[in-house]
């Protein structure tokens, strides 16, 4: 397959991965018309991953925090949107190759993210439901809804238990979030539903390795999280570290054995990896060191820039923290020192504006660490609730949002509660659509 693309005679920047800080270095640089930007993604649309969780516990449908790429720059015609996996990278030649063929550069950008780290535990790995992704997020949501329906028919409590309880291992922003939703469905919404449930095998759990949640937070916002979250019936175990999973039992470190058929996995993440680049530049996490440009130590022409780069700056001497902001304000930079380059200027380092962190816990409840205050409960989750939805990408889905958001408030009602299950296509008909039209045929 061919790629496609027109050669010109402006320079080709290369950006693989349409995150927070490849969609915002695109955005930047499709202001001139003198680059041609290649973007290549997976997929067809941008992701707001901070929202997973919400679409997980059918708080919000997928297309509401997932924006299509070609919308988001119809009208740059110097940008071209490729929908392809990276296979490798061929520094000789500048050029990658695709799933749709071979792709030159003149500058290349590497925006790939993050994903699920297992450390290394094929166990979990096989078993474990990750949320790194819309679609990751979906099948969870598809996996606790359907559990549900299956514990009205097994026989045994055990079985019952095993389908309605959930373990989520992490404590971070990620895993605190979720299990709090998680704790409010089965307060407000799941009795309603399923009133023939004892909803007494329900059990949430949230174990943590460290001792204490939201880690990279301050003291009172940690001591807070673990508070709330327990009011709201969440079992905590921090101090506990899997050491693996049946299917049927999670068991740690430190002796504990847990029954539960859904183990999520929130611990930890490592960068995506793009092979052909010098493993000598990548660090811990499988990060790529760059300097104070997010040029990748080595390479006068590749770029790395968010989860994937690690700049040591400052009190962030193993990279920047893996979330939104630092990729966004890094894509901005970028692209303004690509711009600087073209006008034959020098390049300015970049500096990480620290804007602080947040988590919500649940309605009402969330906590907050400013550079210059911390402060929790009912105005700090309004405060997170504005950051998130500002940041969303798209007018119609900060409205659909926030429509969701204010109707579940009012009501403590998603209305969202769906298991969407896709079906294989084969040969243009969903495959059970093709077996039956075989069998009317006599194929069968």
């Amino acid at each position: 397959m061919l790629a496609n693309i027109p050669y010109t005679n402006h320079k080709r920047i290369v950006i693989i991965g349409a995150g927070f800080g490849g969609l915002a270095l695109a955005r930047e640089l499709a202001k001139r018309d003198d680059l041609q930007i290649v973007l290549i993604d997976k997929n067809n649309f941008h992701q707001f991953q901070p929202l997973f969780y919400q679409v997980a516990t059918a708080g919000l449908e997928p297309s509401s925090i997932s924006f299509p790429l070609r919308k988001a720059f119809q009208s740059k015609k110097n940008v071209h949107i490729r929908v392809a996996e990276v296979l490798s990278l061929n520094t000789e030649r500048k050029s990658l190759e695709t799933s749709l063929g071979e792709i030159t550069y003149d500058f290349l950008v590497v925006a790939t993210g993050a994903t699920t780290n297992y450390f290394g535990m094929k166990e979990i790995e096989e078993r474990a439901i990750p949320m790194k992704s819309v679609s990751e997020a979906l099948a969870l949501r598809n996996r606790v809804l359907q559990n549900l329906e299956d514990a009205l028919a097994v026989e045994t409590n055990d079985e019952r238990e095993g389908l309605m309880s959930i373990v989520i291992v992490g404590g971070g922003p990620t895993g605190v979030e979720l299990s709090g939703s998680l704790a409010e469905m089965k307060k407000y919404i799941l009795p309603k539903d399923y009133p023939e449930l004892d909803f007494s095998y329900m059990k949430i759990y949230l174990l943590e390795g460290l001792d204490k949640l939201l880690g990279v937070m301050s003291e009172e916002s940690s001591t807070k999280s673990r508070k709330y979250l327990e009011e709201m019936g969440v079992e905590i175990l921090t101090g506990q570290s899997v050491a693996g999973y049946d299917g049927k039992y999670v068991t740690t470190k430190q002796g504990m054995k847990i029954r539960t058929d859904n183990l999520i996995w929130a611990a930890g993440v490592k960068a995506n990896a793009l092979k052909g680049i010098n493993p000598e530049v990548l660090v811990k996490g499988g990060r790529i060191k760059v300097d104070e440009f997010n040029r990748v130590q080595g390479y006068a022409d590749i770029f790395a820039i968010g989860d994937v780069a690690s700049m040591s700056e400052g009190k962030f001497e193993n990279g920047h923290p893996q979330l939104a902001q630092p990729a966004m304000q890094q894509g901005k930079a970028l692209a303004k020192n690509i711009w600087r380059a073209m006008d034959d200027k020098p390049p300015v380092p970049f500096k990480y504006n620290d804007l602080g962190s947040m988590a919500t816990v649940g309605r009402n409840k969330a906590v907050v660490d400013l550079p210059f205050i911390k402060f929790q409960g009912f105005l700090a989750w309004l405060t997170w609730m504005f950051i998130h939805l500002i940041s969303i990408v798209g007018v119609k889905n900060k409205v659909l949002t926030f429509i969701n958001w204010f109707w579940s408030y009012v009501t403590f009602d998603q209305s969202l509660r769906l298991i969407l299950t896709p079906k294989v296509l084969a040969t243009g008909l969903v495959e059970e659509e093709a077996n039956l039209h075989a069998k009317a045929e006599g194929d069968l």
